[in-house]
């Protein structure tokens, strides 16, 4: 027996007559789509091909199901389509279905109430349902992506597959499946259809959220281009998105502005929240005033909240412009927007960071004068004011205090007050307030095991460290890298080269990866303890743990062999550095300038002095003193003093390094006159002549015979309290060798 075209339809037109829900009801005209479902919602045999099955007419089998169990799957996609009883739907659980009705029956099911729901617009119970499937797909492994082209195969008759597409893209996104929904995306656009703005929207936002940049940019393109044409939605997510520099390293301001106009011009109406976002992207760029001008014009004819406001007033703080800050918060109030708790709680913190407890106390006072709560949040810079200044007792009562009158203690306000104690080395205290986290249900956190075990490492105490760090492994919490490095530091500042070494191989066992920071103590402590050769053996390590060597690390090599006498390999390893194609630093310069200088080679050291300039480096303070000691000590005064006078032209300021090498200079030649204008010049600014300054004088005076003019700088350097030493008291028996070793 088999059932015609005509009777399938008068079936249908049977089961929609007699649904009794008022959505039916309402999306009448909509679900009469349905009668264009493909034949097998009602009459399925399993033995036949109901897709590719020709003819007119469908065959009705005696029995619908082989099995009890599968007798109950249709039944009830039929009593969800009559009904379109929500509850009934979601007691077809697709995981439960699949295993009692097998895969392929189950997701023909599922299809078809999916289909259903989206005839009436029913996209919450549409993305429910496709949500269901989607995680039974991902647990079993089976690729999610199928699933589009199941829907596509059923929709075809349809003709308004958008909606099921619409949520499938959402549910898609909402997973982190990114590139299924791109891959969604794609198809409907391919298949000559436009999903909705808001299916699109939720991807672009999801897209942001994964920092997947290249897709943003793409998808905003492609909506300006080929539609649907971006919304207000689509546009704040573009500004949020340039506001936080993801896009650059900066935020491109003419961007977000073209941006601005490009909605206005498309007949988008800035909400507040875009407005916010724009507002907040001046702000992070430093352009608070030009924040701050665009609010003024615009709550003309526009209602703004404390959001806009609150972003300029934490701009001004950012920059210490507290009194602008002030004064934008009165002006807030003027405009009829009151402050809420995060506008005192920014103005709060731009005052305690300024050290002004006083202010932030009185804005807390002022809070509750105007009803508003402070809340732990507020409190936190004045507990870390107070912690800065000392003042531990007053901080830790004002800590307690609030726990009495009720606030919830939190990680961040406990932290505080740890970091405060260890900060001035009562580790007791610390200690103490550990334990009391523990007992508010706290568990104390990467942060605060940090603060301690840095605390005891400042003390000296490397064991009681160690102690803290093996506790952090045990209740599980993994230290950082840096709270790592701390520790290694602390050996090798107490001698312990090969501990800290050892230490390192241990917290890579526990899955802690050594940073560029970790390696570069290590060679600055090894070749501080003239054990470069050694220093050396740890770049290969670095490599072998993907950390490749900077500029940095090379720089710290070369200069522990130039300070071992060995610049022959400082050259080696300047090589090296070279062939792995990085730029010298200013440091490196310096190194090998002074390798030269110390040498007498000033041809090559001031060689270095002008490639440097040219690659865009500055010289610095001592790389100046490097080369002009090298021409002081081999009696070039004029290339020395024309280097002086370059350093002042380049605003360098000469330390007492510098002058003391030049002063002995000119001694050596017999030239006073310009040694006491290089005295004078050292008191205009401020730099103070020592006991190696004062000795060179000193002999250069007993080089000219001026007895008296020595014993008077001699006495000189005795009112500054300035003790003789061994060179200065050796410069009155005639070795008027002066150095600074």
């Amino acid at each position: 027996m088999g059932i015609q075209l005509d009777s399938k339809t008068c079936l249908f037109h049977r089961l929609l007559v007699q649904a009794k829900s008022k959505l039916f009801k309402r999306h009448l005209n909509a679900l009469a789509a349905v009668l264009q479902l493909e034949d097998y919602v009602l009459h399925y045999n399993p033995t036949v091909d109901h897709r590719t099955g020709s003819g007119n007419e469908c065959s009705v089998p005696k029995r619908r199901f082989n099995g009890r169990k599968r007798s109950k799957l249709f039944p009830l996609v039929v009593r969800v389509l009559k009904t379109l009883d929500w509850r009934a739907a979601r007691k077809l659980k697709f995981s439960k279905a699949a295993a009692l009705h097998g895969f392929s029956h189950s997701i023909d099911a599922f299809i078809i109430v999916v289909r259903a729901f989206s005839l009436v617009e029913m996209k919450m119970e549409v993305y429910t349902l496709l949500n269901d499937v989607i995680m039974y797909f991902e647990k079993v492994n089976l690729d999610s992506k199928s699933l589009f082209s199941a829907l596509l195969d059923s929709a075809a008759p349809v003709k308004r597959p958008g909606i099921v597409f619409d949520e499938l893209i959402k549910v898609f996104s909402a997973n982190k499946l990114l590139d299924n929904a791109t891959y969604v995306y794609i198809q409907v656009r391919n298949m000559g259809l436009v999903p909705s703005i808001t299916s699109c929207n939720f991807l672009l936002k999801c897209l942001v959220e994964a920092n997947k940049l290249a897709f943003v940019r793409a998808l905003f393109e492609e909506l300006r281009n080929s539609g649907p044409s971006p919304n207000v939605y689509t546009y704040t997510i573009m500004i949020n998105v340039y506001c936080k520099g993801h896009f650059d390293q900066n935020i491109d301001v003419i961007q977000l502005n073209e941006l601005m106009q490009e909605m206005e011009r498309n007949g988008e109406n800035p909400s507040v929240v875009t407005y916010t976002a724009y507002i907040d992207g001046l702000c992070r760029v430093g352009f608070v005033e030009l924040a701050l001008e665009f609010i003024r014009n615009l709550s003309r004819h526009q209602n703004l909240n404390s959001y806009c406001y609150n972003a300029v007033i934490y701009g001004f703080c950012q920059r210490g412009k507290l009194y602008e800050a002030s004064e934008i918060f009165k002006e807030m109030r003027s405009h009829g927007i009151l402050p809420d708790v995060y506008s005192y709680s920014i103005l709060i913190d731009g005052f305690c960071r300024q050290g002004h407890i006083q202010n932030g106390l009185d804005l807390i006072e002022e809070m509750k004068l105007q009803n508003i709560s402070p809340s732990l949040v507020s409190y936190s810079p004045l507990l870390n004011a107070l912690c800065k200044r000392g003042l531990m007792d007053v901080s830790l009562k004002m800590f307690h205090n609030l726990g009495a009158v009720g606030y919830k203690y939190d990680l961040v306000s406990f932290n505080i007050l740890i970091g405060g104690f260890c900060m001035w080395g009562d580790m007791e205290s610390a200690t103490k307030l550990v334990e009391e986290m523990t007992k508010h249900d706290l568990v104390p956190n990467s942060t605060s095991f940090h603060k301690l075990i840095r605390g005891f490492c400042r003390m000296g105490l490397l064991d009681d460290a160690l102690e803290v760090f093996n506790l952090m492994l045990q209740v599980g919490v993994l230290p950082s890298i840096i709270t790592c490095n701390v520790i290694a530091d602390e050996y090798c500042r107490e001698g312990y080269l090969d501990e800290a070494l050892k230490f390192i191989n241990v917290i890579q066992e526990h899955g802690i990866t050594p940073n560029s920071f970790t390696y570069n103590f290590l060679l600055k402590w090894l070749c501080k303890e003239q054990k470069t050769e050694k220093a050396l053996e740890i770049l290969p390590m670095m490599f072998k743990k993907n950390v490749c060597p900077s500029v940095v690390h090379y720089s710290t090599l070369m200069d522990g062999f130039a300070k071992q006498a060995n610049p022959r390999k400082a050259f080696r390893v300047y090589a090296r550095m070279l062939k792995l194609g990085l730029t010298p630093s200013t440091v490196t310069y310096t190194i090998l300038i002074k390798i030269f200088s110390q040498k007498g080679k000033m041809y090559e050291a001031y060689k270095l002095l002008m490639e440097m300039t040219k690659s865009g480096l500055i010289p610095d303070t001592v790389t100046y003193a490097s080369i002009i000691d090298g021409f002081c000590k081999i009696g070039d005064m004029k290339n020395a003093w024309l280097l002086h006078k370059e350093m002042l032209r380049r605003g360098q300021s000469p330390n007492v390094v510098t002058y003391t090498c030049l002063v002995d200079g000119f001694c050596k030649l017999q030239r006073m006159d310009m040694a006491s204008l290089l005295i004078d010049e050292m008191k205009r600014n401020n730099v103070t002549p020592d006991v190696v300054t004062y000795t060179a004088l000193i002999a250069g005076y007993q080089r000219i015979g001026r007895i008296d003019r020595a014993h008077d700088v001699f006495q000189e350097m005795k009112q500054k309290g300035i003790s003789a030493d061994a060179r200065c008291s050796t410069c009155f028996h005639g070795n008027h060798e002066v150095s600074y070793g």
